[in-house]
């Protein structure tokens, strides 16, 4: 795939564009689509989501859990297509946000907006505090020292170096966060498809029928994790396994986000979301199956492999070959947080610009030489710093709220964290239903990518597999329940509803939507500025 070069009669149709719409351009137009795709594909990022999730998708849904992977990839396509035909309508920084904004309103939109933004921050911090376990194995092999992986100050430490250096390279300009990300493409290569290889050199132990065995997983005698599922998989083990796969795709909307910085944004955008779901579900597909065929030829293979993880699969390979894995490992955490952290600081502009955030004129502002939102950076990292001091605090008991249990032992962080994922699915389904809405007001789409007379059916679709699966992530189904390895019972929701509390009292407080409302002009819906 190679950058695409837009002629000046393309990027003067953009910023006219763009213009309509109601802004002047101030970011720097440099992006071609790979590196627009590159930032989309390294925060979706299937090799840091299987590295991180493998062993609870095999735990919950045996070997037969990889064909699960083609659920969350074949309903998010469909999101995908609605965003695509949104993001060409609107090729504005914010995505989400100004989808919603246009297609509903001004409340709408930044309700919409807060959710995503939210959820981008917890991200990062959830991002990088992954790492450290794999920052702390290279260096105890490499200088021979004892970094402990669970000491919160080291947890703290590694993750402010991180941010900082994340944040210094976005600064420096959006095509320098093309090219870290399209770094990350070909590390993604190496760590996805590159290790299948390896591992087929190496020799699978069993053959292609392994792939659809569930080895009794769904009975609680021969289940590695203790899990009682009935004695049934389509409806129960399956059920919660594929909230494995589901953690890992999403992230293609960014693509959306830096819209005002990618050449013929209205038509690579589009074309980056579907490229990064299908090229995320082909390495997911083949590194998955790889490390499953690898697995020992033995009678608890299963179990062996869920209490060693990916290490334990990967121990036969050299030892130099083992430490740059862990490199490609740093790297893929690495990379993935850099194109979280630059949607999200994209998402704050757009959002600051329209007056919908505190000091909106400071985070608003954009770097005179590198063309950045430097101050929308800078203030993303240090909430995400913030984020991350919540490590810190953890209850050595259960702690009960009437019928509500925090469970002992889990740090504030993890239990953010958990609104990461349901954040991003709420923020999807509301946009989806926000293009629902635009329909059926008659909104006709005008950009460069359109779904035709296939939009109604892709939008109902898209909001389904949305709506069914956020009910499948924030379940409050039990703090013993299979479902708590993904989610944390009541607390979730708890966190959602916190969110959503702080959200709404800034909004009745403040009144942001009246500077949001002042942003909907589009010359191509003279109405729109009418809209409530």
């Amino acid at each position: 795939m190679s950058e695409s070069v837009a002629s000046p009669a393309t990027a003067v149709d953009e910023d006219a564009r763009l213009e309509s719409l109601g802004y002047r351009p101030q970011l720097n137009r440099v992006l071609g689509l790979f590196s627009n795709f590159s930032v989309a594909f390294t925060y979706l990022s299937p090799m840091v989501g299987i590295y991180s999730l493998f062993v609870l998708g095999l735990g919950t849904g045996g070997p037969a859990y990889l064909w699960l992977t083609l659920i969350p990839v074949i309903g998010m396509l469909f999101v995908a297509l609605v965003f695509g035909e949104l993001a060409s309508h609107y090729p504005v920084a914010g995505a989400l946000y100004q989808y919603s904004k246009f297609s509903v309103g001004p409340k709408y939109g930044w309700f919409v907006g807060w959710f995503y933004g939210i959820a981008l921050l917890v991200t990062v911090a959830s991002v990088d505090t992954g790492v450290v376990p794999y920052v702390c194995s290279f260096f105890n092999e490499v200088t021979k020292s004892s970094l402990d992986p669970t000491n919160h100050l080291t947890i703290l430490i590694i993750t402010i170096v991180l941010l900082a250096i994340q944040t210094a390279l976005n600064i420096t300009g959006a095509k320098v966060m093309g090219r870290v990300a399209q770094f990350g493409v070909y590390i993604e290569i190496i760590g996805t498809l590159g290790i299948a290889v390896i591992l087929a050199i190496s020799g699978f132990h069993h053959g292609f029928g392994w792939l659809f065995s569930t080895q009794g997983v769904q009975n609680a005698s021969s289940n590695p994790l203790g899990l009682d599922f009935g004695g049934n998989w389509w409806f129960g083990a399956a059920l919660v396994a594929v909230l494995a796969p589901v953690y890992i795709f999403y992230g293609f909307e960014s693509a959306g986000d830096i819209a005002e910085e990618t050449q013929e944004a209205g038509r690579q955008v589009p074309r980056s979301m579907r490229l990064a779901l299908i090229w995320g579900g082909i390495a997911s597909l083949v590194l998955t199956a790889a490390l499953l065929l690898a697995m020992p030829n033995a009678k608890d293979s299963v179990a062996q492999t869920v209490k060693g993880g990916v290490p334990f699969l990967l121990g036969g390979l050299p030892t130099g070959v083992q430490d740059f894995l862990l490199l490609v490992i740093i790297f893929a955490f690495f990379s993935c947080g850099t194109s979280v952290q630059g949607a999200g600081s994209r998402l704050a502009f757009s959002y600051a610009r329209d007056g919908a955030l505190p000091a909106s004129n400071w985070v608003a502002r954009v770097h005179p030489r590198f063309k950045t939102p430097i101050n929308a950076l800078l203030a993303g990292a240090v909430v995400s710093a913030l984020f991350v001091l919540l490590v810190f605090p953890s209850p050595s008991k259960d702690i009960s709220f009437g019928f509500i249990t925090y469970p002992a032992n889990v740090n504030g962080l993890v239990a953010l964290v958990s609104f990461g994922v349901s954040g991003i699915y709420l923020s999807f389904l509301l946009t989806v239903i926000g293009a629902i809405v635009a329909r059926v007001k008659g909104w006709i789409p005008e950009g460069r990518f359109q779904l035709g007379r296939w939009g109604w059916v892709v939008t109902i679709i898209a909001a389904v597999y949305l709506g069914l699966m956020f009910i499948n992530v924030v379940l409050p189904s039990g703090s013993t329940s299979p479902r708590a390895y993904f989610n944390l019972d009541w607390i979730t929701l708890v966190v959602m509803a916190v969110i959503t509390a702080v959200g709404g009292l800034y909004f009745l407080v403040a009144r942001p939507d009246r500077g949001v409302a002042s942003h909907l002009h589009d010359s191509l819906e003279p109405s729109g500025a009418e809209r409530e």
